[in-house]
């Protein structure tokens, strides 16, 4: 298997955790100071921020992904994905609309840095005022 293949192998297995409900199946993909651009947000660095970020998300979303693309460059380095969110909002987010379980179904894309065979970096991307449009009808 490629190094190519390789990575594209590593963000399936992470979306299908992601997709499982799997915190810690998501977590085995990551590197110890994995880099994460939360959309439209700050960066949070480590495994213990992407565990927590992780548990706001369980308890305000239930969401699964769906139509993913994941594509690589040629020694692995570099991962993009594309993927439809289909989702529930659960409890209201800090700076967010009230939640009363409204859905949602948004594009969003990721990049990803891979090295060791791991994520060390992972963005983010969706249109948050489609998300917020969308919760707020």
């Amino acid at each position: 298997m490629t190094t190519q293949q390789q990575t594209i192998a590593l963000i399936e297995r992470y979306y299908a955790a992601f997709n499982a409900g799997d915190d810690e199946g998501m977590l085995a993909c990551l590197a110890e100071d994995i880099a994460h651009d939360v959309n439209q947000g700050d960066r949070e660095t480590g495994k213990d921020a992407f565990r927590a970020f992780l548990g706001r998300m369980d308890r305000a979303y239930r969401e699964r992904l769906a139509d993913i693309a994941i594509m690589a460059n040629a020694d692995g380095s570099r991962a993009a994905a594309e993927f439809i969110v289909h989702g529930e909002y659960l409890v209201g987010d800090e700076g967010l609309p009230p939640a009363h379980g409204q859905t949602y179904v948004l594009p969003a894309g990721a990049f990803f840095e891979i090295e060791g065979g791991l994520i060390r970096r992972v963005t983010v991307y969706y249109n948050l005022a489609d998300w917020i449009a969308q919760v707020s009808a």
